[in-house]
């Protein structure tokens, strides 16, 4: 596990109230699943290690207009979003995670996501070359959809791409160790941030 830091970006997904604060309309969805990976802990401590020398940290956050008309027939959780009124464009829930505030020096926020993918709709791949990205780790929920489709589009753009077990987070404990055990390795990188950060250490 190789990493030049200088061409490594952090993609921060999900990071925000209705998923991660006990108001948030979807907390109950992924708590569990949260706690026991400690996700926003980690991701906290691993933006403390080294977050000034990754090349870019960015935070993607969803966003909708109040009555979700970009999404067109939505079906699955996209439909269960519309259904419970989350991450709609100014209110609580679709705030950025306040732990995160203390990081804003070094995140940048691409806007624009809609949907279950961090790369559709938004400028993130130009964002990433503009930079020389060639590696991309990513953290946040849900592992098993935003997490998942943005790995696999990353991997098509031709970026290197590591998926931090211990800083992402699903629907079930199951659901979480299944996708980093038996689906991530199959196209890409799969490590804890405990590691990660030791790499830096030691190579960075």
């Amino acid at each position: 596990m190789m990493y030049d830091f200088s061409k490594t970006a952090l993609i921060l997904i999900g990071f925000q109230n209705d998923y991660f604060s006990p108001k948030g309309i979807l907390y109950d969805v992924v708590e569990e699943s949260s706690r026991i990976t400690g996700v926003v802990e980690n991701t906290l401590s691993l933006l403390a290690a080294c977050a000034e020398q990754f090349a870019l940290v960015v935070n993607t956050p969803i966003h909708f207009t109040q009555n979700y008309s970009e999404l067109k027939n939505p079906i699955g959780i996209l439909k269960a979003i519309a259904d419970v009124g989350a991450f709609k464009a100014g209110s609580y829930g679709a705030q950025t995670i306040e732990q995160l505030d203390f990081f804003s020096n070094v995140i940048e926020v691409v806007p624009g996501k809609r949907g279950l993918n961090a790369f559709t709709h938004t400028a993130l791949a130009q964002k990433l070359k503009e930079h020389g990205v060639t590696n991309v780790i990513l953290a946040g929920t849900v592992t098993s959809i935003c997490i998942d489709s943005t790995a696999r589009t990353a991997v098509e753009l031709g970026f290197n791409v590591t998926i931090l077990s211990d800083c992402t987070s699903s629907r079930t404990p199951f659901e979480q160790t299944f996708y980093c055990e038996e689906v991530f390795p199959l196209y890409a990188r799969v490590c804890d941030s405990k590691t990660f950060i030791k790499h830096w250490r030691e190579h960075g």
